[in-house]
């Protein structure tokens, strides 16, 4: 793939963002990395509201389950009814194991589903796979 993914981490949890941000420095992954404390924020990111920088395409968004304001299924709402929004790229990365909120989340397309079972090697595991599928996988424009 030509350009640059940039990282859209949306995640409240100030010890999995920096487990992550920690997981791709040690995998020698430099991609740009924006941090959204909640499904509202990231909306903002990815829409240029608010003052902010609108994320540059491609993007690929990393997302909590549960944060305050708006959780990870009503961002991923959002996110499948907005028209410019719609084809985003979302791996859910959480530590919720219900099979309701797996199958909430793939039935909102999501491209995978990951546990947080054991931080540390769950985000090097991650970031492994993500430099993968971004390597392999179109995305779409």
């Amino acid at each position: 793939m030509g350009s640059t993914v940039n990282i859209l981490l949306v995640d409240d949890d100030e010890v999995d963002v920096q487990g992550l941000k920690r997981a791709f420095k040690k995998s020698k992954i430099g991609n740009p990395i924006t941090v959204a404390r909640d499904g509202i924020e990231a909306l903002e990111i990815l829409r240029g509201q608010n003052g902010r920088e609108r994320l540059p395409k491609p993007h690929l968004v990393l997302l909590d389950l549960n944060m305050p304001r708006m959780n990870g299924i009503e961002f991923l709402e959002a996110v499948r009814a907005d028209e410019d929004l719609r084809s985003a790229v979302v791996f859910m990365i959480t530590t919720s194991k219900a099979d309701e909120d797996r199958m909430r989340a793939y039935g909102h397309n999501v491209a995978g589903y990951i546990v947080k079972r054991d931080p540390a090697n769950t985000f090097m595991e991650a970031v492994a796979l993500l430099e993968h599928y971004w390597k392999v996988v179109e995305f779409p424009a």
